[in-house]
């Protein structure tokens, strides 16, 4: 894993390029090279200094052949492209530090599991708008720190779709947390007795994304109503939430136990939204339905 790439210049023209290595996670499997080339080109002398994870890169072990066998000729040839060598050398370090920032935005996420659009079958919810799904797909939303809010009955795929689009977020760099409205009333009840309200709203706070699943499957207190009332403000207009439900919003009263309280929750959730309606048979109840063996007369 290369962590640095520095060039120095010098007054008397010669340049030093080093490019080394940090420790790697697996030093057992890490092969380091480490060679000096000095050759002289335009009259200028230039020293290249360079150490490489041959078993990372496969292309270096080569270049780092070249250069140790000590052929003046293999030398030069090998500087004339070094400059190639190091463009290809930082666009993976480029690639591999995205890869791995990536994985810990999705281990931040705590997704229960991993979903994607791949998976989803529109067919079979056809009540869902695929384009407007697919254009949220992109985050632009999230820039806008706007809301999407997916809506309707039980098992069509609210959830998943809740899933795919923080997946696509991480992918996007977006920090993204996903939780639900169950567990985060709990979380924020427990912090608050422990006196770590604020400590536990804060990171809730900065989160680009945060999705809120199945709010309505479970009846809230009234503190716990307006602990969930006082996230859902804090992120009004600073940062983007996704909210599935499986009430209408005329039925949200029952959920968080005061109209006014609600009425002002839909005010905010609601000024920059997509609402995704998610109305149908169930996906689960059709799939089991038809894995039923028929009974035979």
């Amino acid at each position: 894993m290369f962590g640095h790439f520095v060039a120095h210049a010098r007054h008397d023209g010669a340049a030093i390029l080093r490019v080394w290595t940090e420790p790697g996670r697996d030093r057992e499997a890490v092969l380091e090279i480490v060679q000096t080339i000095t050759i002289v080109e335009a009259g200028h002398v230039a020293r290249v200094e360079y150490q490489l994870a041959v078993k990372r890169y496969p292309f270096a072990e080569r270049r780092g052949y070249v250069a140790r066998r000590g052929c003046p000729k293999a030398v030069r040839a090998a500087f004339l492209d070094f400059r190639d060598f190091l463009q290809q050398l930082c666009e993976l370090e480029l690639v591999d530090r995205e890869q791995r920032a990536t994985e810990r935005r999705i281990k931040a996420a705590k997704f229960p599991v991993m979903k994607s659009l791949d998976t989803f079958d529109f067919l079979a919810i056809p009540s869902v708008n695929k384009k407007l799904v697919l254009e949220l797909a992109r985050c632009e939303f999230i820039d806008r720190r706007e809301n999407v809010l997916a809506l309707g009955n039980s098992g069509t795929g609210k959830t998943h779709i809740a899933l795919a689009l923080g997946l696509a977020a991480c992918q996007r760099g977006y920090r993204t947390r996903f939780t639900t409205a169950a567990a985060l009333v709990n979380e924020l009840l427990e912090a608050r007795d422990e006196r770590q309200l604020l400590r536990f709203q804060k990171p809730l706070a900065k989160q680009d994304l945060l999705i809120v699943d199945e709010l309505g499957y479970v009846p809230l207190s009234k503190t716990g109503g307006e602990l969930l009332f006082e996230i859902f403000s804090q992120r009004y207009e600073q940062g983007s939430t996704l909210l599935t439900s499986n009430l209408p919003f005329t039925e949200w009263t029952e959920v968080l136990g005061s109209e006014r309280m609600t009425g002002a929750l839909l005010d905010r959730l609601t000024h920059h939204v997509h609402i995704l309606e998610m109305n149908g048979e169930s996906y689960r109840l059709k799939q089991s339905k038809n894995k039923r063996p028929h009974s035979s007369d």
